[in-house]
């Protein structure tokens, strides 16, 4: 028999309808009941944000490539304007899911628990009267209705904001006749209202609602006819020719102002809002039929986040865990990390283990006076950051500080860019890592004079120096002074830096230059294994998986015989189990209280077995758009204890998800043996006072 073609698309999963299939994982997690029911409402607004990223940088993406004419067709063969359509018809069921699982299920279970969100039909004559001079004293005053006429044209729409349209009859103050006016919600003021009552309840009022119900007040003399919300998503990709600035910040900062008011890429409207107005407000976006959203409810689910942080009630929250200490740190009992550290590596995981002791070795390197200097990478640490605050003290003491600060870490630029400030104004080097491609990497590398010589100590992670997240998402940390990994480290800060030429690394694989060809030779490797007879396997965990070149390298492993075992949280572009192709192949996605952020990739290797941890996903733009390091797991018990990790990942079932030929999701099912659940057997394993048992 012929061997197939492994690039033919049918052997391939679109990567924009995957990610809209990770989302319904995540939608998922809002109707299970077994979940805590507060939690279950904040995997809802989840849904609803990840969606608005994908409008704002993936359609808004595929659009701009539409308006340029592009003939471009995905890996499955798709082109742009069929992947738009299909965009269209998942994202529409996803829309109706989301609110499907407010309307008839989380608001039914809220009330059932105490929690009244009421809409103003259910509204009690105390409430009314309450809101009613709410609106009079706190939110009147700051809203600005602007009528439309030729003289006062459509206002300019921020992304994603909360606005009105509102339809009138009558004649204003100058006779002139009075149609539409807009009326548009300030970001200061809160979506979501709790009410004082005299009777102790506090219901709690969308400000959608408020609005609506007292709009008349902002119109004396004319008639109101009917109030809509609407929302418009813009294009929210930063765009900076690299090539014809000499100041990133500075360029970056004026794009940012553009970023509120990018190209229109998708109107949501109320269920409510007439068809004309409809059609009215998608010529004022330039926008066609296909990008209408009708919402039964509020055009901004995110924004009921806010319940989550204003009602206290544990009880519906998942219980609250003390992140734990490794076995490692027990020498000094973490007093002198360097110390421990020299004794042997030391491996995190986030967030059963603490992420404290990054912070204490950063700050232990800024008081300490052996230490000479601290270099670090910073991608997305928060505005407030306890992390650049130990970068500061670092400077201020007179270390030689340099970081280099990913400006482009989307979403985050604006805080980047303040941080980089501080940094600067405390003596701090401060670059902007290189032109043209991010700084993802996760790296510390702290000088240290020690009595025989110059020691390097480093930190490497698959995650960011972010203390929040840090108890969010699951990421692996290695602490070690390995003399050839330090040096690697200290030759890519040089790189960074300096630009000098790609040094010979000795054990890091890094992007954008041999991470790449690194993974398909080891892919390649277990596939040669496996044809001599000789022990293979793969283990890969990431985020996502859509490089085509990694993907056929996969399928000739699995032509091969080799057993493939894919952890992938979000986008994946592989098909497992077709005949011939992947049938040695098996994907699963986990989805649950902690977001799968750790990337791991395992290499039986016959006798001499290959694990790495990494900053990279599978994926073009890691691979060859980004600077990337993954870092071999040299001590043998820390590989052991990664492979137990993942073996738990693979035997999860209750939070997993089974990837099938067809493209779809199933659901694992403990069909009647012992549950498990991955994060928390994690917890119970390595987090103190988890509250958990194995």
């Amino acid at each position: 028999m012929d061997a197939p073609d492994l690039k033919a698309p049918d052997y391939y999963i679109n990567r924009e309808l995957s990610f809209l299939e990770f989302n319904e994982r995540v939608l998922a997690l809002a109707f299970d009941e077994t979940s805590p029911l507060l939690e279950r409402l904040k995997f809802l607004c989840i849904s609803s944000s990840n969606l608005d990223e994908f409008f704002e940088i993936r359609v808004a993406g595929l659009k701009h490539l539409q308006e340029l004419g592009s003939a471009q067709l995905a890996p499955d063969a798709l082109s742009i304007p069929e992947q738009l359509e299909a965009i269209h018809g998942r994202a529409v069921r996803l829309v109706s899911d989301q609110y499907r699982c407010l309307n008839e299920v989380l608001l039914p279970a809220l009330h059932t628990a105490g929690i009244h969100l009421v809409g103003n039909a259910d509204w009690t004559a105390e409430t009314r009267a309450w809101l009613e001079q709410y609106f009079k004293l706190e939110v009147e005053p700051v809203l600005s209705p602007l009528g439309l006429d030729p003289a006062r044209p459509f206002p300019r729409i921020q992304n994603k904001s909360l606005n009105f349209i509102v339809r009138l009859a009558g004649k204003d103050a100058f006779g002139r006749n009075s149609e539409l006016a807009i009326v548009q919600a300030p970001r200061s003021l809160p979506r979501v209202v709790p009410v004082a009552q005299a009777s102790g309840q506090r219901p709690l009022v969308l400000l959608t609602s408020i609005v609506q119900s007292f709009v008349t007040r902002l119109f004396p003399g004319i008639e109101v006819l009917g109030c809509y919300q609407f929302r418009v998503t813009r294009n929210s990709d930063l765009f900076v020719d690299e090539e014809e600035i000499d100041d990133l910040r500075r360029a970056l900062e004026g794009e940012l102002a553009h970023r509120r008011y990018g190209e229109a890429v998708r109107l949501e409207i109320s269920r409510d809002c007439p068809d004309d107005m409809g059609a009215f407000l998608l010529r004022q976006f330039a926008l066609a039929d296909l990008d209408l959203y009708r919402m039964p409810g509020p055009v901004n689910l995110n924004r009921l986040s806010a319940i989550y942080d204003l009602v206290q009630r544990p009880d519906l929250k998942y219980p609250l865990f003390t992140p734990g200490i490794p076995q490692e740190l027990a020498t000094t009992g973490g007093r002198d990390l360097f110390a421990d550290i020299r004794q042997d590596d030391v491996l995190l995981h986030h967030p059963y283990q603490s992420f404290a002791p990054v912070m204490d070795l950063v700050r232990h390197a800024a008081t300490d006076p052996q230490v000479l200097a601290i270099k670090q990478t910073l991608y997305r640490t928060g505005a407030d950051s306890p992390m650049v605050d130990a970068l500061v003290a670092a400077a201020q003491a007179g270390k030689d500080v340099t970081v280099i600060v990913e400006l482009r870490a989307r979403f985050d630029e604006e805080a980047n860019i303040e941080l980089s400030s501080r940094l600067q104004e405390a003596g701090a080097h401060v670059m902007y890592g290189v032109v043209g491609f991010k700084t993802h990497a996760k790296l510390t590398l702290i000088v240290r004079r020690e009595s025989d010589g110059i020691r390097r100590y480093c930190h490497i992670g698959t995650g960011n120096y972010h203390p929040r997240t840090a108890r969010a998402y699951t990421d692996y940390g290695l602490f070690t002074c390995d003399k050839g990994i330090g040096e690697d480290v200290h030759e890519l800060f040089l790189q960074l830096t300096s630009l000098t030429q790609t040094p010979e690394l000795q054990q890091l694989l890094q992007s954008p230059f041999g991470l790449h060809r690194a993974i398909i030779e080891k892919v390649d490797r277990e596939a040669e294994h496996a044809r001599a007879g000789r022990r293979a396997r793969i283990i890969a965990k990431m985020n996502a998986l859509v490089d085509p070149q990694a993907i056929e390298a996969l399928y000739r492993a699995s032509r091969a015989g080799v057993k493939v075992d894919l952890i992938v949280r979000g986008i994946c572009g592989l098909r497992p189990g077709i005949p011939g192709v992947s049938e040695n192949i098996t994907v699963r996605s986990i989805i649950g209280r902690f977001l799968e952020h750790s990337r791991v990739f395992f290499f039986a290797n016959d006798a001499e077995p290959e694990l790495y941890c990494a900053s990279a996903d599978w994926m073009e733009r890691n691979f060859y758009r980004r600077v990337e390091v993954a870092f071999p797991i040299n001590r043998a018990t820390h590989r052991a204890r990664i492979l137990e990790d993942l073996d738990v990942y693979l035997a999860d079932n209750v939070q997993a998800w089974q990837l099938t030929a067809d493209g779809l999701y199933h659901r694992a099912s403990p069909d009647g043996g012992p549950a498990v659940c991955a994060q928390e057997k994690l917890l119970a394993r390595y987090a103190a006072g988890s509250g958990f048992s194995l």
